[in-house]
């Protein structure tokens, strides 16, 4: 066996074991604790599950490319909602009043330059300052987030375009649209980070940076660009729910970067860097979805439900460092 071939097949293979685990489970349980007659392996109810997991789905995405860098970014969530607010209110605005439906793809352009801005500028400060990106990314998300109240206090930003709702409410080959983005920004980020230099930097660059360096690659630049695939993503990930929801609060988005980074955790990614699988991080998503509304479906309440998925991320964790001890067993054999 090579070194540190058994640590990365349980890792690739468990977060698909778990899934099988939770649909057994809730499938089961749910005949004797729903309240519904409808089957929790329903056909609508795993399609819908697919379109509900598409907001942090696609985050998660460039969160995968962040820490297999051996970054992080706390500021998704806030990114999210200003960027939602910039999509919504900026149809509003005098300047585009004659384009009619065309104002779309103008706000939509807006909204996702916002959230590629707020990335870069993670990026950049990290890169010229050499602060860690926990500390520079939670300053950030606490900016951000006061620029939300900034905009509009405390009150919800609304505007409902129906010609914009039609497309998000669409559905194609019987999956919505949301799905699609979803299924699509994984793809694009799969092929990013297995058939690409930059892709292939990125795990050089998470698992030893100075060697990195040594090698010619210039991280700097290659870190900030994978902050703004990140904002970039949790703009586009507002624009797809915003699209539909027609009205963004202050407070949405809050959570979204600990949800987002314990479905990367789950999906087998390093919090050290240097390791992890965007299918896996798929995988990840889906196993998120599927408790949360697993045990929604047997009767739990939102805090067991937060209850039992921060236990689970501790678990995982520990699983990790295990896994990562026997890692280094192997190598020394």
């Amino acid at each position: 066996m090579e070194p540190g071939t058994l640590s990365t097949a349980l890792k690739r293979g468990a977060i698909w074991g778990f899934i099988i685990l939770e649909l057994i489970f809730f499938s089961v349980a749910g005949k004797y604790l729903s309240l519904s007659d409808k089957a929790f392996m329903d056909l609508d109810n795993m399609l819908l599950l697919l379109k509900q997991s598409a907001p942090i789905g696609i985050i998660a995405m460039g969160m995968t490319i962040v820490m297999i860098n051996r970054n992080i970014d706390l500021s998704v969530g806030a990114t999210f909602a200003l960027s939602a607010i910039v999509l919504l209110d900026s149809m509003t605005w005098p300047v585009f009043a004659g384009l009619g439906d065309f104002v779309i793809p103008v706000a939509w352009g807006l909204a996702l330059a916002t959230g590629l801005v707020l990335g870069a500028l993670n990026g950049l400060i990290v890169w010229k300052t050499g602060v860690d990106a926990f500390i520079v990314t939670l300053g950030s998300m606490l900016g951000y987030r006061g620029l939300v109240f900034m905009y509009n206090g405390e009150q919800p930003t609304s505007h409902l375009n129906w010609t914009l709702v039609d497309f998000a409410e669409a559905d194609f080959l019987g999956l919505h649209t949301p799905t699609w983005f979803l299924l699509a920004v994984t793809a694009a980020i799969w092929f990013l980070m297995t058939k690409t230099v930059h892709g292939r930097n990125a795990y050089a660059v998470g698992d030893n940076r100075e060697a990195a360096v040594n090698a010619g690659i210039r991280v700097g630049p290659h870190m900030m660009i994978n902050f703004m695939i990140t904002g970039f993503l949790a703009a586009l990930s507002a624009v797809v729910f915003y699209s539909e929801s027609g009205s963004v609060n202050p407070n949405d988005g809050e959570l979204y970067e600990l949800w987002v980074i314990t479905a990367v955790v789950l999906g087998g990614t390093k919090i050290t860097g240097g390791a992890g699988s965007v299918i896996s991080t798929f995988g990840g998503v889906l196993a998120i979805q599927l408790l949360r509304k697993g045990l929604v479906h047997i009767g739990a309440n939102t805090e067991t439900v937060n209850l039992v998925i921060g236990l689970i991320l501790i678990a995982v964790l520990f699983l990790d460092r295990q896994l990562n001890i026997k890692g280094k067993e192997e190598l020394k054999v």
